[in-house]
Parts: structure tokens; sequence; C-alpha cells
């Protein structure tokens, strides 16, 4: 299942998931404006990894 994806799959993933516990981190020690800010950033970096997905398939076909 893992073979399907790159290595930039694979990091945008690991980014969007260190933001993802990072935010929540911050949102239990009371940081909770710094803690949205960064939690918004986890659909943002997960459009980013399908728009890429898309480009890359479109050069493909």
């Amino acid at each position: 299942m893992f073979k399907k994806f790159t290595t930039a799959d694979k990091l945008l993933f690991v980014a969007a998931f260190l933001s993802l516990i990072f935010s929540e981190a911050l949102y239990f020690l009371g940081e909770k404006a710094d803690a949205t800010f960064l939690g918004l950033w986890v659909p943002s970096i997960l459009a980013f990894g399908i728009y890429l997905k898309l480009i890359n398939n479109k050069k493909n076909d």
C-alpha cells in the first residue's frame, strides 16, 4: 500500500501530522490562538499534496 506514495507524499503527510500534533500540544498548554493558527495549516498542507498529485497525473497523461 505504501509503495504508491512518493517521497514528497510522505514528507507532506509527515508535515501535516506534525502540524496537528504541535497544534494540539499548544492548545493544551494554553496557547489557543497559536494552536488555532498552526492547526489551520493541516488541511492546507494536505490540499497542496493533492494539488501536486493532480499536476503529476496530468503530465503523465
